[in-house]
């Protein structure tokens, strides 16, 4: 097994064995209720697939970091699934929302839409991501061309979204999303930066 399909495989098992345990707990719950997922199981499932979908997503977003800072091109080979994993997680957050708490009421949902703003942030994010989910395949890649990376850019205001999402979900103990706005914060930093720097060349010739 080469070493590019092995980081692949390594990534695909670590980002599935929160869905793994979540299984396994639900199931533990409904053999002994109050045993793993706490007072509020439908409360804690929800909050567990959201944070592990912010998690995969600044993971994702930092993979270009770690390649430039680490030298390590091949790290780029898992971005895609990184991304499409942190997709999943929301995805399956919102669907949880829908049926557990919203019981698929139409109404109660866009009420809810329009009258609760963290509801309507995170329902904007993962229209986003459905947006680069869809498109991240090399099909629309070639299709889209310069484009695509445009569109992808996305993330960046997705991901800002979500952290504030989770924020307004935070009852209390905002040490975690606190941490994932300065993990945020320090992505956006670095992406600056290198920026900065490879426009920098330009501006000497240009003076000089």
């Amino acid at each position: 097994m080469t070493s590019q399909r092995l980081l692949k495989l390594t990534a695909w098992v670590l980002l599935s064995l929160p869905l793994a345990w979540l299984g396994f707990a639900i199931y533990q719950e409904a053999q002994l209720p109050g045993s793993m997922l706490g007072a509020d199981p439908g409360e804690a499932v929800l909050l567990f697939l959201g944070e592990w979908g912010i998690r995969a997503l600044l993971l994702a977003l930092s993979i270009s970091t770690l390649r430039r800072r680490l030298g390590y091109a091949p790290l780029l080979r898992i971005r895609r699934l990184v991304g499409l994993y942190a997709f999943a997680y929301l995805l399956l957050h919102f669907l949880f929302y829908l049926g557990f708490f919203a019981e698929f009421d139409w109404r109660l949902i866009g009420e809810d839409l329009y009258e609760r703003p963290y509801i309507t942030v995170g329902f904007a994010a993962l229209v986003m991501l459905l947006a680069l989910a869809v498109t991240s395949t090399n099909g629309w890649q070639r299709r889209l061309r310069r484009r695509w990376r445009q569109l992808h850019r996305l993330v960046y205001p997705a991901a800002a979204m979500g952290v504030l999402h989770f924020w307004w979900l935070t009852k209390d103990g905002y040490g975690e999303v606190v941490a994932y706005a300065i993990w945020l914060a320090l992505l956006y930093g670095d992406r600056l930066q290198h920026a900065w720097a490879k426009q920098s060349p330009k501006g000497v010739s240009a003076n000089g």
